[in-house]
């Protein structure tokens, strides 16, 4: 295995010579976050795994791209799981199951086993479609089959095509014939056809009733069906129900799969179900009010898995952008998770905090103040357990946690944390060996000075500056680039853009700039783009490379109006390596745009946060 510096692929599983970006293979205890850590062991496990699937048995064509690198992204959990069971890397898993979730719910995704013509669109389908969605469907017919039974089956499929090509069918019958299940009809309905169902749970009496639809995030209803394998429990994850729904409509006795004690209890007790137990399937749930109440209690009694404490804030947070549930409800429901304290669970619950924190900048400006607050709110009790500084024995996973919490303080703007933060930094930038910034936590204090930097207050950027020029440790220099464009100051931002021109940043690492534009910064970020797109162009020759352009600054944007001004721009330049980019990010905006009309008609929202905001108190 080697580390090469100018490699614009993250790593490449060559036999008998993987490649690697250097900040995808090398680590330092010293310099080093947990957060790389972990990335590196997931990479290294990624292309190892190849060596099997991808180099061992390969793919007969580029339409079956997902049996290399669905199958590598699984596998690279299974083996990480195996030498660091402390990290919890299934739980962490979820992370992959949702980026395919939110991709796959735009009208512009793309199935699984998706047609490829022309070389030119080949660079596009190496995405979150192929990957993470395949890696999930993956452990969806892994939960299906079970652990064993797909265990040996998968290697009577690697012993078959050995040393040749195989494509998707090739697996369902091989699968088929060493389980006895339907595998080929079930997972059909996953590979071939694009999107995913949403499950419309209600109580009915003593039945639960379920309707699936397929989910897309512009709220409308695509003519998608699925064979959707269903796994529920009632008050208890001891009794469990697993069946296919293999119908539009279905039902189910909640007396088949409940204990004695939920099913039979007070009439007025709001008893808790939990559909896709531990969110092995690929598919969202929308809930009746009664269930959705009912689960609720069951996160503050804490008697749910982490798993599906993820499950339920992202179902919510998907409906909520796709206007089948209000932002009210969203809100209520965070502040069930107010005295979370893992790692796993409060990534999830931090990344819908910051999008509903940057939503409601357009939807509701005059509440917005108030809404950061109250996410504040819900995130400093851990993060006053934690502290800065790191303590002798925590644990991986506490380590990450700090980061990331203290991070995204930063960006709601929490005073106590900036300055903190800054005060850190200034005697950090006077001695680098302090052990008041460890590498863990000052993504957060670099994100901090550069919230206090403006054009006549500069010197924070400056000195950020001076520290990447020096630095030796590419994670370091990454660690920099991410937070130079996160200034409030329009032309700050736009001096971080410029950044990217010169022969100090290598064209692979631009990504790291484009993607910490502040949202005061969008539209500087906009206008610089449309000036120098021919440079761009000619300068970034990868097709992903040039996507990271568009898709780190387009979708930004939260109106019709913007829409156009994009859709106007790239009218008669658009070329096919980032088209289906710039469709996908125009979908975004207007998915945005939709949402702001939705929570701009909320009669109960304002009410809601300030009763919330006096809970707090």
């Amino acid at each position: 295995m080697i580390a090469i510096p100018d490699f614009s692929a993250g790593a490449m599983e060559n036999y008998g010579l993987v490649t690697y970006r250097d900040t995808a293979l090398l680590y330092d205890e010293l310099l080093s976050s947990a957060s790389n850590k972990q990335q590196v062991a997931i990479t290294v496990a990624h292309e190892l795994a190849h060596q099997w699937f991808g180099n061992l048995v390969t793919m007969e064509w580029w339409t079956h791209l997902w049996l290399n690198e669905g199958f590598a992204s699984w596998v690279s959990y299974l083996a990480v799981e195996s030498l660091f069971p402390e990290w919890n890397n299934w739980t962490q898993f979820l992370d992959e199951t949702t980026s395919g979730l939110r991709l796959d719910a735009l009208a512009e995704s793309h199935p699984i086993e998706v047609e490829v013509n022309h070389a030119s669109e080949i660079d596009a389908i190496f995405d979150s479609i192929s990957y993470d969605k395949g890696a999930s469907v993956i452990r969806m017919l892994q939960s299906y089959l079970g652990a064993e039974c797909f265990q040996k089956a998968l290697a009577s499929y690697i012993k078959k095509y050995a040393y040749s090509n195989a494509k998707t069918e090739d697996l369902w019958v091989v699968l088929e014939e060493e389980s006895g299940e339907p595998v080929k009809d079930l997972m059909t309905t996953w590979t071939k056809q694009q999107g995913y169902p949403v499950i419309y749970a209600k109580i009915n009496g003593h039945d639960l009733e379920l309707e699936q639809a397929q989910f897309l995030s512009d709220g409308s209803s695509g003519p998608g069906m699925w064979i959707v394998p269903v796994t529920a429990c009632c008050g208890s994850y001891d009794a469990q129900k697993k069946f296919l729904l293999k119908d539009k409509m279905d039902k189910i006795n909640i007396k088949e799969f409940s204990d004695s004690q939920s099913a039979d209890g007070e009439k007025n007790q709001i008893i808790w179900i939990k559909l896709n137990i531990d969110q092995t399937g690929f598919y969202r749930v929308k809930y009746d009010d009664e269930l959705a109440a009912g689960l609720v209690n069951a996160i503050k009694a804490k008697k749910l898995s982490l798993m599906d404490k993820i499950g339920i804030v992202e179902d919510s947070y998907a409906l909520s952008v796709a206007c089948k549930q209000t932002l009210t409800s969203l809100l209520r429901l965070l502040n069930a998770y107010n005295d979370e304290s893992d790692y796993t669970v409060l990534s999830h619950v931090t990344s819908v905090c910051l999008s509903i924190s940057k939503i409601t900048v357009d939807a509701t400006p005059d509440l917005n103040k108030d809404i950061k607050q109250l996410l504040i709110n819900l995130l400093l009790p851990a993060v006053i357990k934690l502290g800065w500084d790191p303590k002798d024995g925590e644990s991986h996973l506490d380590v990450m946690l700090r980061s990331l919490l203290l991070t995204a303080l930063v960006r709601l703007g929490h005073n106590e944390t900036i300055n903190e933060g800054v005060r850190r930094f200034h005697i950090f930038f006077e001695d680098g060996k302090t052990s008041l910034l460890p590498p863990d936590t000052r993504k957060a204090a670099y994100l901090a000075v550069m919230r206090t930097v403006s054009t006549s207050s500069r010197s924070g950027f400056d000195a950020l500056l001076k520290i990447y020029r020096e630095a030796s440790e590419p994670q370091e220099k990454s660690r920099v680039l991410g937070s130079l464009s996160s200034s409030p100051d329009q032309d700050i931002v736009l001096e971080a853009l410029n950044f990217m021109f010169t022969d100090e940043v290598r064209n692979q690492d631009s990504f790291y700039i484009l993607g910490g534009i502040s949202l005061e910064g969008r539209e500087i970020a906009w206008t610089w783009l449309k000036e120098n797109w021919d440079h761009v162009l000619k300068t970034w020759k990868s097709s992903s490379l040039i996507s990271d352009f568009i898709e780190s600054i387009v979708p930004r944007f939260t109106s019709e109006e913007k829409a156009v001004e994009v859709t106007e721009f790239f009218a008669g330049q658009v070329k096919p390596s980032f088209e289906r980019a710039l469709k996908q990010s125009l979908e975004r905006v207007r998915i945005s745009a939709r949402w702001i009309e939705s929570i701009r008609s909320e009669p109960k929202l304002g009410q809601t946060v300030q009763e919330l905001l006096q809970a707090d108190a």
